[in-house]
């Protein structure tokens, strides 16, 4: 049948399609043009979009991805972690967030002794003066020493050229030797167990500096490896970063040193360790002045009392006790 037309000027064809001959507002050629630019610019903009979102996306895999290499070191692995806690960052106590330390705090607080600490370390050196005292490290509060070793040797041996400066040298006994050290804190688990494994570095070794271990400081100056020391202090390098020079030689030496036979000399050898709160010094003190040489502690001060090394004997440390004189 043909379409029916109706009164009004519009037909119909079917149900559902229907023509206009005019009149009807929301379906004006204007109304229609702006619902083709509307859907025009949507498309253009689509695009973009993506391109926006891609690009934030890879700027976030690049972000992880730098945070994952920062964080895994090449020279050390999940073993080693534990070596490195006196090298994290410092935490802010108000503000909980985490920040490096700046290099004139680090310089000024870093190895400082307490009064306390120093008390104990002074009592020491007096008791036994005149005595041959070795320190490595050069702080401030260490000048009083030499007036209280008066008739003895005092040698300093010191990285910071400004830090040896400030003193004068071969005051009232007093030496003082600019050495530099070369190993990482970070290195310092590997360089433990090369010191285990390694004949070399057992206390029968006679001629440190000539020792192959790697622990070994062999280029410090001649008087260091001749005299018999009364007293060795360990406060140096700084060691306070992964990357910063560590304690590990230092520490070792000074076991080697302690357990040698100076001239004229087998008398016992104290030895005092700083910051023993960090892990390296308190893991590598343990493993060579031992346990069971301990005789005083205050704060992050250790001494320990270390007699000459039996010359059968391949470890540093034994299962017997072999302290004598007690505390201080």
């Amino acid at each position: 049948m043909p379409p029916q037309v109706s009164h009004g000027g519009a037909f119909q064809i079917g149900p559902s399609v229907l023509f206009c001959n005019g009149g009807g507002s929301g379906s004006s050629p204007k109304h229609g043009g702006t619902a083709r630019r509307m859907k025009f610019h949507g498309k253009k903009l689509l695009p973009l979009l993506v391109l926006v979102l891609s690009c934030l996306s890879i700027l976030r895999l690049l972000k992880i991805a730098m945070i994952a290499s920062h964080s895994s070191s090449p020279e050390c692995s999940s073993e080693c972690s534990n070596f490195l806690s006196n090298a994290t960052p410092a935490v802010d106590s108000e503000s909980g967030g985490r920040h490096e330390p700046t290099p004139a705090a680090t310089a000024a607080n870093a190895t400082l002794l307490t009064p306390k600490e120093f008390v104990v370390l002074s009592k020491l050196v007096t008791r036994k003066a005149p005595c041959n005292l070795l320190v490595f490290g050069l702080q401030s509060q260490y000048y009083n020493l030499s007036s209280t070793n008066t008739g003895g040797i005092t040698v300093f041996l010191e990285d910071d050229p400004l830090k040896i400066s400030e003193i004068k040298a071969d005051f009232n006994g007093t030496r003082i030797y600019n050495v530099k050290y070369q190993i990482p804190a970070k290195k310092a688990y590997n360089l433990l167990k090369h010191a285990r494994k390694n004949p070399a570095c057992s206390p029968t070794t006679n001629l440190l500096n000539q020792s192959s271990c790697k622990l070994a400081l062999r280029n410090l100056p001649e008087d260091v490896y001749k005299l018999k020391w009364d007293v060795v202090v360990v406060d140096g390098p700084i060691g306070d970063t992964p990357e910063a020079p560590g304690r590990m030689p230092t520490i070792y030496t000074a076991g080697m040193l302690a357990r040698t036979d100076g001239i004229g000399k087998k008398t016992m050898t104290d030895v005092v360790v700083h910051d023993v709160h960090r892990t390296i010094e308190k893991w590598f003190s343990w493993e060579f002045f031992c346990e069971q040489n301990l005789v005083s502690a205050k704060g992050k001060l250790w001494v320990f009392r270390i007699p000459v090394h039996q010359s059968n004997s391949t470890s540093f440390c034994s299962s017997e006790t072999v302290v004598n004189g007690g505390s201080i």
